[in-house]
């Protein structure tokens, strides 16, 4: 993931005509045009290569890992304290994320960039009910393999229960990913079963049942709890973990948004001014 979004300066010239008074509007200055923070973020998920490529090479890498993972009884993927003894003889099931690990909001976040907005609950929640989002590349033939190889597939994401829950149902089905015939495999944050905000007791959900090996996310959030803090804690939770990624975990690319821009605010002095703390985070001495 990478943690800078470099703007774009837009130059724009606007020519305007009527009949009764012929005039030209002379083109704004370019720094009278502000770019979008999200422009290049954004754009290169959308049409760079070099993302296709990155996303195909997490799935594909997972694909021949699952292999061993299914061979060794002894494997889980959960953190500490997250999983029960006994797993070893549970059947085998794999975690993933939605947005921006399986499936693909890029027009969403296009949209706001042309609007000129932000985010907002109502806006984002046209884009769920449209069920227009797409697979990420890799993503669906690496579900149907391992869906293939008796894996139950658990999509633990924090979508909102339930008034997100039908359409997000509705467009992974139609994706053709693993949906179970009564969707118990949906865990949205909010579910009944599990409604803490953090993912950890909605892992520890699946683990009754199931034997975890494998993680899927964009997000720290996607594989281990306590990750709304500074940088230097999410830095300390995960290092535990350093070896299991790529193997047990996997971490796909999302430089649009995530838990990762509100620990640079929380490591800022003036968290009033987003866009400087963000550049006060840079590291440029050489």
């Amino acid at each position: 993931m990478r943690l800078a979004r470099p703007s774009l300066i837009l130059a724009a010239a606007l020519l305007s005509a009527c009949a009764a008074a012929p005039q030209k509007t002379a083109a704004p200055a370019p720094s009278e045009i502000a770019a979008h923070d999200n422009l290049n973020a954004t754009l290169w998920m959308q049409t760079a290569i070099e993302y296709e490529a990155a996303t195909r090479s997490i799935f594909g890498a997972a694909k021949y890992t699952l292999d061993a993972a299914l061979a060794d009884t002894s494997w889980n993927a959960l953190p500490a304290n997250e999983s029960s003894s006994g797993f070893e003889t549970k059947p085998p099931a794999i975690i993933v994320d939605l947005d921006e690990t399986f499936i693909d909001n890029s027009p969403y976040q296009a949209r706001s960039i042309a609007d000129n907005a932000g985010f907002t609950l109502e806006r984002w929640q046209q884009w769920v009910n449209a069920k227009k989002a797409l697979a990420l590349p890799g993503a669906l033939e690496f579900a149907q393999y391992a869906a293939s190889r008796g894996v139950t597939f658990f999509y633990v994401t924090n979508r909102d229960a339930p008034a997100e829950l039908a359409a997000t149902i509705e467009n992974v089905k139609q994706l053709g990913f693993p949906v179970k015939e009564d969707f118990s495999n949906f865990v949205l944050r909010g579910d009944s079963r599990a409604p803490e905000r953090e993912k950890g007791t909605r892992r520890k959900l699946i683990d009754r049942d199931y034997r975890v090996v494998m993680l899927f996310g964009d997000n720290l959030g996607d594989f281990l709890d306590g990750i709304n803090s500074s940088i230097e804690t999410r830095k300390a939770l995960a290092a535990p973990y350093a070896e299991w990624w790529g193997r047990r975990w996997f971490m796909l690319p999302n430089p649009s948004y995530g838990s990762w821009e509100n620990a640079i605010l929380r490591s800022c002095a003036d968290q009033t001014n987003p866009a400087a703390c963000r550049r006060a985070a840079l590291h440029h001495d050489y």
